[in-house]
């Protein structure tokens, strides 16, 4: 079929254009193609400017020159599959034919610019009504929704006219003026413009690919320290949802203190294992009902650096591991394990450790009934620049003034949905270590 329009197009007399011109006009159109922009995000909508020197070529030097200029642009394109080709291939050549046909019928002399826009409109306009055409007949074969894919194609084509039909009048004025060698050089310009926009365009599908991988790893991350808290809950009753408390209460201080979203979701990732280091002490030291002897409770600081041995074997874990080490040090430097005074405290360390010895002193334990909050808030205060930051404390005294009474005994439904997960988690682990066993 495509051979005979062509056929038919030289016996009415329509002109060859030169081989130069042809060589570089599909040159550039075949150039345009291979760097194609999407339009829309998760579809197959896409544009290029290739549809200016095919549209330029239909204008210039008519029916039968469009027609070979944009069969030309298409026969190196072997990319896909011979098929693809040989279906597409005529297609380009037919829908660049028709452009000019009717810009050549319409507007036979375009010399001056009024006719060099009015010519590059009705060249424009046939270009986009023969390939919606050829493209809906494709889809039909294809099997594909056939309206979907024709109201992608007139989306791009609400875009194309406005914008490179003026464009165009301009590249025709400029070669009726001129010379096709001037209008050659304009044309690049544009295809720079729509290298930088595809460039664009894929270090933005990167950063979306990281950002999802980054997610999926926090996902990750966030579910293996659940399933390690629900084993500490599982063996400590009496301290069962302490981990969870310490978190919430931890990332809402980081967030008082004005810490970026990133570190909010760190320290409460931080609170969640704080205490993951337990799970190596003796067994009956925690749920020990007494006072603990000193030997004890040199063993029970010991759980802190087990800890971090712990986190330090998990990639991308060394910062937690490094605050979960220090969630014991003390401003005065009489903490542990290692003594550090002052700033040489993780600040999250130092959250850490507020909001751990809060919910500690809130909640029951086998040697006490738990504090009044009023209590516990008084102790803060009075530990200021000895065992706590002064403006971690003040940061979290401002959350609980304006709190109500559940948020401040840790039973208010943030803390239930953290429980819950770790109590779901912790059922996973048993069912993964009864299938292991």
């Amino acid at each position: 079929m495509a051979g005979s329009v062509a056929g038919l197009l030289r016996l009415h007399g329509y002109p060859l254009p030169p081989i130069w011109a042809a060589a570089v006009l599909a040159g550039l159109a075949a150039l345009a193609e291979r760097q194609r922009i999407a339009l829309t995000e998760g579809t197959r909508t896409q544009n290029s400017v290739s549809f200016l020197p095919l549209v330029f070529s239909a204008v210039v030097f008519g029916p039968l020159g469009a027609f070979v200029i944009g069969a030309a642009s298409n026969v190196l394109d072997l990319r896909d599959s011979v098929l693809k080709w040989s279906v597409y291939t005529p297609i380009r050549g037919l829908t660049a034919a028709a452009a000019g046909f009717a810009a050549w019928t319409l507007v036979p002399t375009p010399t001056n610019f009024v006719r060099c826009v009015l010519a590059s409109l009705v060249a424009s306009v046939a270009d986009l009504a023969v390939n919606w055409v050829f493209v809906g007949v494709t889809a039909w074969v294809r099997g594909m929704n056939v309206p979907e894919v024709l109201r992608a194609i007139t989306s791009v084509s609400y875009l194309t006219v406005p914008l490179y039909v003026p464009v165009l009048a301009l590249f025709v004025y400029g070669y009726h003026r001129y010379s096709l060698w001037l209008v050659l050089v304009f044309f690049l310009p544009a295809f720079a413009a729509q290298r930088l926009l595809q460039l664009y365009q894929q270090e933005k599908v990167v950063t979306e690919d990281l950002a999802q991988a980054n997610e999926r790893l926090r996902r990750a991350s966030l579910s293996f320290a659940t399933a390690l808290v629900a084993t500490l809950d599982a063996r400590d009753q009496y301290t069962a949802g302490h981990s969870a408390a310490v978190a919430i209460y931890a990332r809402d201080i980081a967030k008082r203190m004005g810490l970026t979203e990133e570190t909010q979701e760190l320290v409460h990732l931080c609170g969640l294992v704080h205490d993951i280091g337990k799970i190596g002490l003796p067994a009956g030291l925690l749920e020990k009902p007494g006072p603990l002897t000193l030997e004890e409770r040199r063993q029970m600081e010991q759980h802190s650096e087990i800890g971090e041995r712990i986190l330090r074997n998990v990639d991308d874990y060394s910062e937690i591991a490094d605050i979960v080490r220090s969630h014991h040090e003390r401003i005065d430097g009489m903490g542990y394990p290692d003594g550090l005074p002052g700033d040489e405290i993780p600040l999250l360390a130092r959250i850490i450790g507020v909001a751990d010895a809060y919910d500690a002193m809130t909640s029951d334990r086998p040697y006490r009934d738990a504090l009044p909050s009023r209590v516990a808030r008084m102790r803060l205060a009075q530990a200021v620049e000895t065992q706590f930051d002064t403006a971690v404390v003040a940061a979290f005294e401002a959350i609980l003034a304006a709190a109500d009474e559940n948020y401040r005994s840790g039973r208010g439904p943030s803390f239930m949905r953290e429980r819950e997960q770790l109590e779901q988690s912790g059922e996973n682990v048993r069912v993964a270590l009864d299938v292991a066993t």
